[in-house]
């Protein structure tokens, strides 16, 4: 995944949705594995971040600039909240071969299995350019988990054929 040219193709979309948005204008904070977690957001920004286990997208997730736990340390402790990706791979660990692990490792084999790339941008760009970042990575990147099993693409038959199918192959 080349995160740059990802930026770039999202603010081409933001164009054709009459909003600009300079590529300059997102941080991109990559994180291979073995990764820390943010220590925090960083004052007046927001950020959508995402999580990949061999390439392949595991989790897209957006946060606002009052959400610090969320970006933090939530995804990493599957009682943390109703829907996170500890969480999600608990449920799925065959899946994974991570059925031995217990809910108090899986936020350490998170850190060392996969990469964390955060999208970040000034609060001052607004909750619907947020959503609208969230949304094209979604598409983009076809995470293997989103939000609610109800929600997930794999649920609703979500071909690879979308608009933004190239795009996940960068």
């Amino acid at each position: 995944m080349d995160s740059g040219q990802l930026v770039r193709t999202f603010c081409e979309a933001a164009a054709l949705a009459g909003v600009s948005v300079s590529p300059e204008a997102i941080t991109i904070d990559d994180r291979p594995a073995p990764h820390e977690p943010p220590r925090g957001l960083p004052a007046g920004k927001m950020a959508v971040y995402t999580f990949f286990l061999s390439g392949s997208c595991l989790k897209v997730g957006k946060v606002g600039s009052k959400s610090n736990a969320r970006y933090v340390s939530q995804h990493y402790l599957p009682n943390s909240s109703s829907s996170n990706l500890a969480r999600s791979l608990m449920r799925h660990a065959d899946e994974f071969h991570i059925e031995d692990l217990e809910a108090d490792e899986v936020g350490r084999w998170i850190k060392e299995n996969t990469d964390r790339v955060n999208f970040l941008l000034d609060e001052a760009a607004g909750i619907p350019v947020l959503n609208l970042l969230e949304a094209f990575l979604q598409c983009a990147l076809r995470p293997r988990f989103e939000g609610f099993p109800s929600q997930s693409s794999a649920q609703q038959g979500a071909g690879a054929d979308g608009p933004f199918r190239a795009a996940a192959q960068l």
